[in-house]
């Protein structure tokens, strides 16, 4: 062994998880077991080597196909470019830690062990023999699942950790102790692979959890496709972790229903967005679209903060009828008759006809821009019909669109017809509401005085959050501009795609190329005549109407009730799964009771799973939040819906209560090593960046950030300094003091409720 370069030696010195220094026979028998799985992760990463070789060949012969031929020839190079691409961003993504684990199994009857390696994609060699489980096949399942009281057959499961393609560690969890030889049962025993785990420094990045993933978090990820599952878990339950991973799962599970609609993932912020961004890669799935409320829109920058008090009546339910009332507002009959000249003709726009218009167009079905065709057109052949009346004769064929065309170019006719159906965008729809008081009063009546006061604001003021549920609202009630030359090309494109999807499946199918990675719809869809434009998360982030096949949210309870219809337009199938703490919610609109949500939504159609053990915060840390959140609860008359949350460990001098300064606090948490986050009221934040030094956008690979706890939400970091807790609102502060995975010190203003107090 000492040959290979590899430090197995070392580890066995250290003890590696043997319980105790041992004998020299056990640290033999450990360095043997070492050995065999080294080989085994030898051979498993030879097979990605091999298959990695292969699709960058396959991709380079394809790519120096000759760019000419058909179209046909085309979209099948670019549908195999494609194909092969993926694969090599796959076998790219997995490439640290491939192999995580195995199982030894009794099959049945037979006194003869199997073993079972899981990783984080499926292998096979070149006789198609599995090498390695998919960790989201069910072959794996048990190995997450099986516990000493239901072993389920499983007699071992091993842990193997890995640095690079070295095995530096094995775990073992021993289920059935008297089906091992006296060679294996020596030493080997349980949960150092988890507590590593909690115990290693955060990088400012989340890594994935499928090496430890635990038997409840397991269950929710494999957890039916169907229907909302509300996912409800205190701070640091691994509820993002379980929500990513479960992304991952479903993609592989159901790849032909969500390969083509994809998955959308909704988080509070682009600090979480970056904090995530490298999870599902590792898990091998490349394609969910990661946005933010405030980002689903495109072309809608919302960036500007939000007064609590604003953001709570613009997320109310009712708003939805404002919306709606403010467009039927725009199709106006006018209170008396018009008259126009068109020539030396006078034509009369009448109140009835255009009400009779009206009716008709809102008969149609149609948003608002489109059912405007309809009014247009009838108003203009009422129009005509006036007009051959004046001219005392039947008029029909090229005659009457000769007239009626003379109609529709009279500017007071435009005008007055643009008056009673005025053509909208969702924007300016909304700017109107709150910049113009009457319109908001045509649209609220019901509104009180106080409420409408404080939605107003200047028509050129940046969008924020609250607002992109609104113009969400407005734009599927309002819908396209209707362009003729741009419907005729649409129908091309779609009857081209048809014909693109029909040659790469039969194309994939002839050449043996398909292996459920990737559809031939999906292929063929990513394809022009000119190669390559879109993937399909790319083109489900630029089309506000694209619906998806699934929608993860984290955070959940921060969402208003009119954030929740825009997500519940996305997904039509209503599958989606939805993670939160009630006891974390700071945003006014939000959610104290998941309850108050579904029942509303899908009609009690929603099931509920719950995280209870907290595997990020020290329990001295979490017994503090969890009495002050109590206090403040009580304090503000709310009753906690959510179970308590047990931490998994302790750390001496985890929680301090100091009177000193945040400088002097954060110089303290940095010899701890790993990150620092000061959390502090957004107010403080520019003068605290200041004082520290931190300068630029938040960067949480940095040594020190400063936060609100908003932007805090979903992340840990090592060591928290948080400023006047006291003064934070009871799910901020909740927040604050939940984000350490080892210290937490508390500066100024202290909340009511610590122990000791």
């Amino acid at each position: 062994m000492g040959d290979t370069g590899r430090p197995v030696e070392a580890w066995v010195a250290r003890g590696g998880y043997v319980d105790g220094p041992g004998d020299q026979g056990e640290t033999d028998v450990v360095a043997a077991q070492l050995q065999q799985e080294q080989l085994v992760v030898d051979d498993v990463y030879a097979r990605l080597d091999a298959l990695r070789e292969q699709a960058s060949a396959q991709l380079q012969q394809v790519r120096a196909t000759s760019v000419g031929g058909s179209h046909q020839a085309r979209s099948e190079r670019d549908s195999f470019s494609t194909l092969y691409a993926d694969r090599l961003a796959t076998y790219d993504a997995v490439e640290q830690r491939l192999l995580f684990g195995r199982i030894d199994l009794r099959e049945d009857d037979d006194e003869k062990l199997s073993s079972r390696y899981v990783g984080r994609i499926g292998l096979s060699d070149a006789d198609h023999t599995p090498v390695l489980t998919d960790w989201r096949a069910p072959a794996a399942r048990p190995f997450y699942q099986a516990t000493a009281a239901r072993p389920g057959g499983v007699v071992r499961r091993r842990h193997v950790a890995t640095r690079g393609r070295v095995v530096t560690g094995i775990e073992d969890d021993v289920l059935d102790v008297d089906q091992l030889d006296d060679d294996t049962r020596a030493g080997l025993a349980g949960e150092g692979a988890l507590l590593a785990a909690l115990g290693a420094h955060r990088t400012g990045r989340m890594h994935d959890i499928v090496a430890t993933i635990q038997s409840e978090q397991d269950e929710i990820i494999r957890s039916d496709v169907e229907g909302v599952l509300v996912v409800q878990g205190g701070p640091g339950t691994g509820k993002t972790a379980v929500a990513l991973h479960r992304a991952a799962y479903l993609l592989y599970a159901h790849r032909e229903r969500l390969a083509r609609s994809g998955v959308l993932m909704v988080g509070p912020s682009d600090a979480f967005l970056t904090y995530i961004e490298r999870v599902l890669p590792a898990l091998g799935e490349t394609g969910v679209v990661s946005t933010t409320m405030a980002s689903l829109l495109p072309d809608v920058v919302a960036s500007a903060p939000e007064d609590p008090a604003v953001a709570r009546v613009k997320g109310r339910a009712a708003m939805a009828g404002v919306i709606s009332r403010a467009v039927a507002a725009r199709q106006r009959v006018p209170a008396e008759t018009i008259t126009v000249r068109v020539g030396s003709h006078e034509l009369e726009i009448r109140p009835d006809d255009v009400a009779a218009a009206r009716s008709r167009a809102r008969r149609a079905h149609q948003p608002h821009n489109g059912a405007r065709t309809v009014f247009v057109r009838t108003m203009l052949s009422t129009l005509a019909r006036q007009y051959a009346a004046q001219l005392g004769s039947d008029v029909s064929g090229e005659d009457l669109a000769g007239i009626t065309e003379d109609i529709r170019s009279e500017r007071d006719v435009r005008v007055h017809l643009n008056l009673a159906w005025m053509p909208l965008t969702p924007e300016g729809l909304v700017r109107d509401l709150w910049s113009k008081p009457h319109r908001l009063l045509e649209a609220a009546p019901s509104m009180s005085r106080a409420d409408r006061a404080l939605l107003q604001r200047d028509r050129g003021a940046p969008w924020t959050e609250a607002d992109v549920p609104l113009i969400d609202e407005a734009a599927e009630l309002i819908g396209e501009r209707i362009d003729p030359e741009r419907a005729r090309a649409e129908a091309e494109a779609e009857a081209q795609q048809r014909a693109e999807i029909a040659y790469a499946r039969d194309s994939m199918q002839a050449s043996g190329a398909g292996g459920g990675m990737v559809s031939a719809e999906t292929l063929a869809a990513r394809f022009a005549d000119t190669g390559p434009v879109l993937t399909t998360a790319e083109r489900a982030a630029s089309d506000r109407s694209w619906t998806y096949g699934h929608i993860v949210v984290d955070e959940a309870q921060e969402l208003s009730a009119m954030a929740w219809r825009v997500l519940l337009r996305r997904c039509p199938s209503r599958s989606f799964t939805v993670v939160g703490d009630t006891g974390q919610t700071s945003s006014g609109a939000g959610a104290d009771r998941w309850s108050d949500v579904f029942d509303a939504v899908v009609r009690g159609s929603w099931r509920q799973a719950e995280l209870t053990i907290n595997y990020r915060t020290p329990a001295s840390v979490m017994d503090a939040a969890t009495a002050v959140l109590r206090a403040a609860a009580e304090r503000d008359g709310v009753e906690l819906t959510a179970s308590p949350v047990v931490s998994a460990r302790d750390l001496d001098g985890a929680l301090r209560i100091s009177e000193g300064t945040v400088e002097d606090e954060v110089a303290r948490s940095r010899e701890l090593g790993g990150t620092t986050a000061v959390i502090a009221p957004r107010a403080q934040l520019a003068g605290l960046r200041e004082r520290l030094g931190v300068t630029g956008t938040v960067d949480l690979t940095a040594p020190v950030v400063v936060l609100d706890p908003v932007a805090a939400k979903g992340l840990e970091f090592d060591a928290v300094v948080a400023l006047d807790v006291g003064s934070m609102a009871r799910g901020d502060a909740y927040v604050a003091m939940t984000r350490p995975t080892r210290s937490l010190t508390l500066v100024g203003n202290q909340p009511v409720g610590l122990p000791g107090s």
